[in-house]
């Protein structure tokens, strides 16, 4: 079992609360011209919600502005992602607006401010042992991997970065990487990958998995 500091322990879900109902309070005009917006160019509902993985592989339910249409084909199956991701939508992205209600996520203790993203939870049987570490902090709304690239990486180098993270948190690293974020939601770099609208969906890696049972 892996030795939480006294800054884990203790102070991080402090800040996690105080900075998030700030951010709350302050971006609460951001938030209404932003869900004024998705409602008039993408339609309802204005938020996107869907189940993630957090600490200990718990599920909950995350929150996010929707950033794609509904759009169908002659079958009534939706399009893929990159038909249907808007210039709208990609606007969101690129600024990080579209992550805005993860913040109530924080407030009510199934995120953190910086921590490992929540990912889909169809991945959870295809982590490799090691991978699987990134589970044993609350997921963060930016983490290590965003700030070294975000969807422009490999998914080995993402969970790489994530299980770095999750052996060496504190204070001064989770500051940094705060700072970090806020200078990449400026550049709005390493938004998309090469090959994908977002980021091509995780396959497994070539470590060993483990078998999964919730």
């Amino acid at each position: 079992m892996r030795k939480k500091g006294l800054y884990e322990r203790y102070f991080k879900r402090v800040i996690d609360v105080t900075c998030s109902s700030a951010a709350i309070i302050v971006l609460s005009p951001v938030f209404v011209v932003t869900a004024v917006l998705v409602k008039k160019k993408l339609g309802s509902p204005v938020l996107f919600t869907q189940e993630r993985p957090g600490m200990n592989e718990e599920i909950f339910k995350m929150y996010k502005f929707r950033t794609m249409t509904d759009e169908r084909d002659e079958n009534g199956d939706l399009l893929p992602d990159h038909l249907r991701l808007t210039k709208f939508g990609q606007f969101l992205r690129s600024t990080s607006l579209d992550e805005l209600p993860e913040l109530f996520n924080i407030l009510k203790g199934d995120m953190s401010i910086i921590g490992p993203r929540p990912l889909l939870v169809q991945y959870l049987p295809l982590y490799s042992i090691h991978q699987r570490k990134r589970h044993e902090v609350r997921p963060g709304l930016s983490g290590l991997a965003q700030v070294s690239g975000r969807n422009a990486i490999s998914w080995e180098q993402k969970f790489e970065l994530d299980v770095n993270y999750v052996e060496n948190v504190s204070l001064t690293g989770d500051w940094k990487l705060i700072f970090l974020t806020l200078k990449k939601v400026f550049v709005r770099e390493g938004i998309n990958s090469e090959t994908a609208a977002t980021m091509e969906p995780f396959k497994g890696s070539k470590k060993e998995t483990v078998s999964y049972e919730k």
